[in-house]
């Protein structure tokens, strides 16, 4: 073999070492690549496997009859008979319904009433309870014990606290002189029982939220109170000029939930008045359950549904944009 012919040998095994090394790496990397790949989709498998009990029962118990409720808003079912298209019948119906416009206007009073006061009570308990007094560990249990307790038992002691012959409040009122014929009839009282189911609502969930503005008002930084303190603040300023503002997050979040919380108000409603005197309790929860489970016009009560449910995404959406312009 001549000199030619080996140097010609020697590059094409060259040639052919380099392709092989070039297959393999490029045959590595694919590997790694696909390796990579096949790791990502195992782990977002083991995380959608944690996720699914709880989407699969949210979906079925949740988002399901939603939807569902949407469509039954426009249709005529009683339960037991086919399902028949009504069109608008149900949303005109609205308009011509006495109870709807009493259930709308006193889930109205009760959110505007309710939500103001709560948020006020339970800010004054947490700044309260927040500083260093004897016992604020048990006062702070105790005010919480009313959110945690049993609905049915905490709603028969207040119906007795308040009873309008033989109620303690009404026996201080009377002790106080005020004329037994112009004792409130509270819950009895078509004019009272609307006071007496907010005042439930306040003195039950205040202490849900004063737990939170006291994660809250712990979070403050304390060199604020300080520079304040230089600056010769009385307590009043402080409270205005520094816990208020720090606080600006937390009462924005304890302000929508409570406002949410109104607008579904149902359970205290159930087990006090039952809607009455009259229509004098009756708010939109009540009246869906009554035109479902007792009217058994369900489709008529997923139309009030809907309706309550814009109603709650319009004031919460409002809500968001303010906090959003006070912001910038």
């Amino acid at each position: 073999m001549s000199l030619r012919e080996e140097e010609e040998a020697s590059v094409s095994l060259s040639n052919s070492v380099i392709a092989t090394d070039g297959a393999l790496a490029t045959s590595g990397r694919k590997v790694a690549v696909l390796s990579k790949r096949q790791r990502r989709i195992r782990n977002a498998l083991v995380a959608y496997s944690f996720i699914a009990p709880n989407f699969i029962g949210f979906a079925v118990f949740t988002l399901g009859p939603i939807l569902f409720a949407f469509v039954l808003a426009f249709m005529h079912w009683d339960g037991s008979n086919a399902i028949t298209f009504a069109g608008l019948d149900n949303f005109w119906r609205l308009f011509d319904d006495k109870a709807f416009i009493a259930a709308f206007w006193n889930t109205v009073i009760y959110t505007v009433a309710s939500v103001p006061a709560t948020l006020i009570c339970a800010l004054g308990l947490a700044v309260l309870l927040n500083q260093k007094i004897a016992g604020r560990v048990f006062f702070r249990t105790a005010m919480f014990f009313p959110y945690v307790a049993s609905l049915v038992a905490v709603a028969v002691v207040w119906n007795m606290i308040f009873n309008p012959e033989m109620g303690p409040v009404n026996m201080i009122l009377y002790t106080l002189g005020l004329d037994p014929k112009n004792m409130p009839g509270w819950a009895a009282d078509r004019h009272w029982a609307m006071v007496t189911v907010i005042l439930f609502g306040i003195w039950k969930n205040m202490g849900y939220y004063m737990v939170i503005y006291l994660a809250g008002l712990q979070g403050i930084n304390s060199e604020l109170y300080e520079a304040a303190d230089l600056d010769g603040a009385n307590s009043w300023q402080k409270f205005i000029h520094v816990t208020v503002p720090q606080l600006g997050p937390t009462t924005f979040f304890v302000t929508v939930m409570l406002t949410i919380q109104s607008f579904k108000v149902f359970d205290q409603i159930y087990m006090i008045t039952q809607g009455g005197p009259g229509t004098s309790t009756l708010v939109l929860v009540y009246h869906i359950y009554n035109e479902a489970f007792i009217s058994w016009d369900l489709g008529y009560s997923s139309m009030v549904a809907l309706v309550l449910f814009f109603l709650v995404l319009a004031v919460t959406v409002f809500q968001f944009r303010r906090q959003r312009e006070d912001g910038e």
